[in-house]
């Protein structure tokens, strides 16, 4: 077994690719309920904000402690500390944040109808293998993490 998640998706992709179908839905289409662009754009910079200093803090933590940055990396040690603490996948409920944020920065009904499916698909395709992986590489160290703290909030 290669020291790394065997990832099916690249998490970006598993929620960009749904973001952008829904842009092109919209650009084609149209909305089926218009989007209120003052309340869209102010929730979205709320959304932009939380993702900096969010995935901005697990990145730093990540470094600090010298473990994978990127997805598909070898983990070095299980992170509890910080936004780990509240979630297993800070940086994954950091990018939905984003995918949120984008599909109301260019207002798009489409894009945030279809954010579950790029949820799903980050599951599927990265959160899935990253979880046996890690269960296989620190066993009950993991196990106990898994038990203590949340995949999402």
């Amino acid at each position: 077994m290669a020291d790394a998640p065997a990832y099916r998706i690249w998490p970006p992709i598993a929620l960009g690719v749904p973001l952008v179908i829904g842009w092109g839905v919209t650009a084609i289409v149209g909305d089926p309920i218009p989007m209120p662009v003052t309340l869209s754009r102010t929730v979205a910079i709320v959304l932009l904000i939380a993702f900096a200093i969010w995935n901005g803090w697990a990145l730093w933590l990540m470094g600090r402690h010298r473990t994978a940055l990127l997805p598909g990396d070898s983990t070095s040690t299980i992170l509890d500390t910080g936004p780990f603490a509240v979630s297993r996948n800070p940086l994954y409920l950091g990018l939905i944040a984003l995918d949120v944020a984008l599909a109301l920065l260019w207002p798009s009904f489409w894009a945030l109808v279809l954010t579950p499916v790029g949820v799903a698909a980050l599951w599927w395709g990265a959160i899935a293998p990253e979880e046996r992986y890690l269960s296989s590489k620190f066993g009950a160290e993991y196990d106990a993490y898994r038990a203590r703290v949340r995949r999402w909030l």
